[in-house]
């Protein structure tokens, strides 16, 4: 038999506690049961409520395993179980529930997965507060942290996804009815969780979450019947971007469009032709794509020849139901030969609504493009030496020839020589080589010669025929070269643009590698990055005043202190502005340069990101080893505590206690008070090495003369350890005192996990310039994958006593250690165990 299919998934979800879930789930099941399916309960939770507990009378219940957690008996679904029983459909309630310790999967959906992938269908429950992507939202909503949380790709992936709403009065009034908490919890719930804007915005949350998973079945409905049209479930503005100035405009406008739609989607596209020629600006894509990803929305780009059809095909592909283009920035009479990209996509648009924004630049005409020579001038230069020695060379020839060639060939010939000169000069020279052959071709060899009268029509007709021919050929190697040198410079752009992404994403100390890669690309001798102070208010003049800006960073030459004392200046924004020195830059140059700008501007940000996160990275692990440090101690610090004040309040009492127990409470008390003093002064050491405010007095320090005060320090506990340290090992330099506290940390440590009657065995060895203190033990040893994590604070791995000790002894060792300039590393000890090693460097004094 082959594996069972899986089984289907369907969860009941709820915006707060007491919606009707579980009550709705139940409900099902019965109907589910009234038509003959096999429905078992594998677990369901009435939390007391009485028309809920009246549902599960009738179902079929699978019992529970029962487990023993710190004392307490705790019931949990019992996965195995339901799976024996084999039923068709099985309830779950609350599937982001975390397990017991000692269970099967650590969380309740992990439970969940194991039935399903049984081929048994499951029925489950979950509040919005659970989900992993909102738990943070809620938890700003209610302040109520939600410690169980699932996946959201678990909950996505069911089958089906049923909303259980109601509205926050409705479900205030049930609990003020007793339907959800016991009375005298009723008050407190109301005036704290269960508020009508913490309702409200859970109950928005749950309707945008299952919204989006409507929406993805709605897409893969669409995709597997092949539908294209629109189907206008739900609001998204795209907004077309042709890179120009206008751009800015037009996203503001779609975004206020968008924000009248609650929950619309907002995306920018720009379209870029296949040939990667294109006008666009890259540092105003770069601006632009910035700021519609400000707003809240995505940017996209497309290939396409044909701009109108290639924006609509992007907007129906993402379904969109409104797009919006800036006016034309071409002139009227462009305008009349061309209905342009807003007419044409207005036309084929269809379903989808188009918004045609005006704007500043509309109708102003487009930039014109750098007219700049498409041949260098030697070669433009060849094609006029060509034109006026060429053509009364080849005439002369000719002329001679005029006997044997006839008018036909003359003009073929001529027709030669101006292909020849445009291929060589260019347009120009080659028009004028057309225009001087057609005159000489009249004169010297079209009947009547030596005149410009033309006797016959035909010979016209070829005399005009040439001189277009000649004309169009000129036009098209011109273009043809004017292309070739675009493509050129476009395909430089690219490599430049492309390293410039590359320097970005690797992040290495990204702002000054953009700057230096600037100046080598532009053969600059300084590019300096500048920031307008903030105390100093913006001025007309203050471009030229070196004491309204600071430098932010620079690569060459000596920095700029002005933008006025740069050859070139680029404004970044309002604050920002890069001045570039060594010569003045052409205006194809200019817009990669403001790419470069731009995203210097975004490494700017970054690196003061950075700067910020790792700023805020010690308060972080502050608060986190406070947080651990209150949760570890709560039972370390009480435990002697309590033994201590037993001790005494006996010893107080009127109780006559004989010597002997006498003896034993005041050896308890001192035992406690011992055990609580070394776990304070661990505390305050640790506390001191992370202020870093550790005192340490390092000296030549003979390890033989450490070592007995360290084994006094073990109390009952020296008798299992071995001293096998030479009396000849040279001084090491180190605190006497850290070093004492070093060792009984790691020797005590080390006994701790020793199997009853083994040794622990101390040597020490001189290694270099290095003295190297081994503490081994045949204990059960720790994988090597997990040798640092034993040197975090608060962790104790593989403790068979989970109530002794906060985890702070290796952790405080290896502290102590690197604070007096050595080392502390684990090996394993061969044969089984663990070895630390302690290395201290060798004192001068102490040298041999």
């Amino acid at each position: 038999m082959g594996e069972p299919d899986r089984g289907r998934l369907r969860v009941y979800l709820g915006a707060a506690p007491g919606v009707g879930k579980t009550f709705a789930m139940l409900a099902e099941a019965h109907r589910r049961a009234g038509r003959g399916t096999d429905v078992v309960v594998g677990l369901v939770e009435t939390h007391g409520r009485a028309h809920t507990a009246e549902l599960l009378e009738g179902l079929e219940a699978v019992p529970r395993c029962t487990l023993v957690y710190r004392d307490a008996v705790f019931t949990e679904l019992d996965p195995d179980a339901v799976i024996r029983r084999r039923p068709k459909v099985a309830l779950v309630d609350e599937i982001a529930h975390t397990n017991v310790p000692g269970s099967r999967n650590v969380k309740r959906w992990q439970d969940v997965e194991d039935i399903l992938e049984a081929g048994i269908d499951v029925i489950t429950t979950v509040n919005i507060q659970h989900l992993e992507s909102i738990n943070d939202v809620v938890q700003e909503i209610t302040g109520v942290p939600q410690r169980e949380t699932i996946p959201d790709e678990v909950v996505r992936r069911a089958d089906q996804v049923e909303l259980i709403d109601m509205a926050p009065e409705a479900l205030r009034r049930r609990m003020a009815h007793g339907n959800v908490y016991a009375p005298e919890k009723i008050d407190a719930a109301l005036s704290n969780y269960f508020r009508v804007g913490n309702l409200t915005a859970l109950r928005e949350l749950a309707l945008l979450w299952v919204a989006g998973k409507v929406e993805d079945q709605l897409d893969r409905y669409r995709a597997e019947h092949g539908i294209a049209g629109t189907w206008e479930t739900r609001e998204r503005v795209v907004v077309a971007l042709t890179g120009g100035p206008e751009g800015e405009t037009l996203i503001r406008r779609a975004a206020r469009i968008a924000d009248r739609n609650r929950a619309a989607d907002l995306m920018g596209v720009h379209v870029t032709r296949s040939d990667g020629l294109t006008g666009a600006d890259p540092a105003h894509l770069a601006r632009q794509r910035a700021l519609i990803e400000s707003l809240g929305g995505s940017y996209h780009q497309v290939v396409g020849d044909d701009v109108a059809r290639a924006l609509l095909d992007f907007a129906r592909g993402v379904n969109a139901t409104q797009l919006v283009l800036g006016a034309s920035r071409r002139g009227r009479l462009a305008q009349v030969f061309s209905r342009g990209v807003g007419v044409t996509t207005t036309a084929l648009s269809g379903s989808i609504d188009v918004h045609m924004i005006s704007h500043e630049v509309a109708g102003r005409g487009r930039a014109r493009p750098s007219r700049h020579a498409a041949l260098t001038w030697r070669r433009r230069g060849a094609g006029w030496a060509l034109t006026l020695a060429g053509l009364p060379l080849l005439t002369v020839v000719l002329h001679g020839l005029r006997p044997h060639v006839m008018l036909p060939t003359e003009i073929l010939l001529f027709l030669l020589m101006v292909v020849s000169v445009a291929l060589v000069g260019g347009m120009w020279p080659a028009v004028t080589a057309a225009v001087l052959g057609f005159g000489l071709l009249n004169f010297f060899f079209t009947p009547p010669v030596h005149t410009l009268t033309v006797a016959r029509a035909e010979n016209l007709l070829a005399l005009t025929v040439y001189v277009l021919v000649a004309v169009m050929v000129s036009a098209v190697v011109d273009v043809a070269a004017r292309r070739t040198r675009e493509a050129a410079r476009a395909g430089a752009d690219a490599e430049v643009l492309s390293t410039l992404a590359g320097h970005v994403l690797r992040g290495d100390a990204a702002l000054p590698s953009l700057l230096a890669r600037l100046r080598e690309t532009f053969g600059l001798t300084a590019v300096t990055l500048l920031e307008r102070r903030p105390e100093v208010e913006p001025t007309p003049g203050d471009r030229s005043d070196p004491r309204a800006w600071r430098v932010v960073a620079t690569a060459g030459g000596g920095p700029c202190g002005c933008p006025a004392e740069g050859d070139t200046d680029v404004v970044i924004d309002d604050d920002l502005v890069m001045a570039l020195c060594g010569r003045l830059l052409d205006a194809a140059d200019r817009r990669v340069v403001e790419a470069f700008a731009a995203e210097a501007a975004v490494a700017l940000r970054q690196e003061r990101l950075a700067e910020e996160a790792e700023r805020a990275r010690p308060l972080e692990e502050a608060d986190k080893m406070r947080t651990a440090l209150l949760a570890a101690v709560s039972h370390d610090l009480r435990t002697p505590l309590a033994s201590a004040k037993a001790a005494v309040d006996s010893l107080r009492g009127d109780i006559e206690w004989s010597r002997e127990d006498y003896r034993e409470l005041l050896a308890t008390a001192d035992e406690s008070l011992e055990k609580l003093d070394r776990l304070v002064a661990n505390l305050l050491d640790m506390s001191r090495l992370q202020a870093g405010v550790l005192g340490v007095a390092s000296g030549p320090v003979g390890v033989e003369d450490v070592m007995p005060r360290a084994l006094d320090d073990l109390g009952p506990h020296r008798e299992r350890v071995v001293d096998e340290i030479s009396d000849e090992l040279p001084e090491v330099v180190a605190d006497p005192a850290l070093l004492e506290r070093v060792l009984v940390n790691l020797i005590a440590n080390a006994v701790r996990y020793s199997p009853p009657g083994e040794k622990v065995l101390v040597t020490a060895s001189s290694y270099g310039r290095h003295v190297e203190i081994r503490i081994i033990d045949r204990g059960p040893g720790i994988p090597v994958s997990q040798h640092d994590q034993v040197f975090l604070p608060f962790q104790r791995l593989g403790d068979r006593d989970n109530h002794t000790g906060v985890g702070l002894g290796l952790a405080l060792a290896r502290g102590l250690t690197e604070a007096m300039g050595g080392s502390l590393v684990p090996e394993e000890t061969p044969g089984g165990g663990l070895t630390m090693i302690l290395t201290l460097p060798i004192s001068r004094a102490g040298a041999v």
